[in-house]
């Protein structure tokens, strides 16, 4: 039992590593290269979609993390699933302290009422989202490590 939680605890995070860097190093490209209008609704979509399934994401893997370190405490891995965990508590803080409030604003934006800063705003959120995907990056790391 244990060896399919590991194993579904580092296909979760590793497929949210994936969206994530998607998201980060592909969709940001894709978006910016729409005109400016377009560029703008893209981003407040995309805020408003991934806004609504990444809490649940996030909260998720961290909580097969903890499971994973609490019926595996006695296991040579173990802590490295602890740092994981951690890793995705770092995640999760810096989401709702730096991340969110920007996708907040972002996803009610119009061209109409957008403000004036909007894409540096954009521009923040994206320097964020460069440290949390590294950050979530090496916590999908541990994890595989942790399962050798």
């Amino acid at each position: 039992m244990l060896d399919a939680l590991e194993v579904v605890t580092t296909v979760t995070v590793g497929l949210m590593v994936g969206v994530e860097f998607s998201v980060a190093f592909i969709m940001g490209r894709i978006l910016d290269a729409l005109p400016e209008d377009s560029r703008q609704l893209g981003h407040a979509h995309g805020g408003r979609m991934l806004g609504a399934l990444m809490p649940f994401w996030y909260i998720g893997s961290l909580v097969l993390c903890a499971i994973w370190a609490v019926a595996g405490w006695h296991d040579q891995g173990t802590g490295l699933v602890v740092i994981a965990a951690g890793l995705l508590i770092l995640s999760v803080v810096m989401s709702i302290l730096l991340l969110v409030p920007i996708n907040n604003r972002n996803k009610t934006w119009t061209p109409e009422n957008r403000p004036a800063d909007w894409k540096e705003q954009l521009h923040r959120w994206e320097r964020y989202h460069y440290v949390r995907v590294a950050v979530i990056v090496a916590a999908f790391t541990l994890l595989v490590t942790a399962l050798v």
